[in-house]
């Protein structure tokens, strides 16, 4: 005898979306759901999923939850996204602009995924923004981006790698270490890890790193690694230290709001003078990290403290003079 419905079919394959898309009901729930007052038979759901199927939507059954679900991205949900939310979304479009090369790659793609779930004005939005961003571009060479790739699965893994590394004077070594993260910094990618051969953590640029090899040994990352925290006392971030050093810059009125603007460290004191310049302290690991960075600013910065810092600022003010009298 033929099922008889007081529903339109149309109505109950929309309330099967909906039950799919939710992603917890099992095939007697999934009855229950769609059902106005009396629940579809066992034959006739099945053929409503199979419609859903030639239709093209990627439903599939969790057999670890009994579930039926769809594929992982997939969702009939549209994203209404506050004003706030909006410009979070296309923030991050435009980082990923302005970075460029393989970081940009995979935030396109995460954007992208955000985008198909979204209303259409935040698609609107992205493609005419009045915010632009301008940072330094992070761009890999093919092979380094490979190994870049090849870090990243490691440190998921929790895989020990051994590499080739050349440093900034050319020597070359072999290195075995433990993966812990990755920062980005003034432009290139480094890999922070523990380093079996000097026992200590270190920090390895990715475009400088060749003929790696992932070994079948793994490890644990401490408990208390932060990697935010690791060279947080750090200009580039790549500099870790437990001896930290207090340096005062003087920056004049034409850029001190710029200077007090610029957080290129996040231990630091900003004292404001009456004539409009300010005095900033920056407790770094690396004195000389502040002193090239202040001299970035030409005859408007002036390194006042320690001695020895201003020393040094005093010694590249000086090598600079004679290179452009040649």
């Amino acid at each position: 005898m033929r099922e008889e419905r007081s529903e339109p079919k149309v109505v109950l394959l929309v309330r099967l979306l909906s039950a799919i898309d939710d992603g917890r009901y099992s095939f007697e729930e999934l009855k229950d759901r769609i059902a106005d007052d009396k629940p579809p038979s066992t034959r006739s759901l099945r053929r409503y999923l199979a419609v859903l199927s030639e239709a093209g939507f990627p439903w599939y059954f969790d057999r670890n939850s009994s579930t039926y679900k769809f594929a992982e991205g997939y969702s009939l949900r549209r994203l209404n996204l506050s004003q706030r939310e909006l410009l979070g979304l296309v923030t991050l479009k435009r980082l990923g602009s302005s970075l460029g090369g393989t970081l940009s790659a995979y935030i396109d793609e995460t954007t992208a995924k955000l985008l198909q779930s979204s209303d259409q004005r935040s698609a609107t939005a992205m493609q005419s923004s009045s915010l632009a961003i301008r940072l330094e571009s992070v761009a890999l060479e093919p092979h380094a981006e490979r190994n870049f790739e090849t870090l990243q699965t490691a440190e998921r893994d929790h895989r020990v790698v051994q590499f080739d590394y050349i440093d900034k004077r050319g020597a070359k070594t072999q290195r075995r270490v433990d993966p812990y993260g990755f920062i980005v910094s003034n432009g290139r990618i480094y890999l922070v890890a523990y380093d079996h051969n000097r026992s200590e953590m270190r920090v390895f640029a990715i475009d400088n790193i060749d003929a790696i090899a992932v070994q079948p040994q793994t490890f644990e990352r401490p408990a208390d690694f932060n990697l935010e925290a690791y060279g947080a006392h750090s200009v580039s971030g790549v500099w870790q230290s437990t001896d930290l050093t207090d340096v005062t810059v003087r920056f004049s009125p034409v850029i001190a709001k710029a200077a007090a603007a610029a957080s290129v460290a996040r231990d630091r004191r900003i004292e404001r003078r009456d004539d409009g310049s300010v005095e900033i302290t920056y407790r770094v690991a690396d004195p000389l990290e502040i002193v090239r960075w202040s001299l970035s600013w030409g005859t408007e910065g002036e390194v006042i403290a320690p001695p020895s810092a201003r020393e040094h600022a005093r010694t590249i003010a000086q090598t600079l003079a004679k290179t452009y009298d040649a």
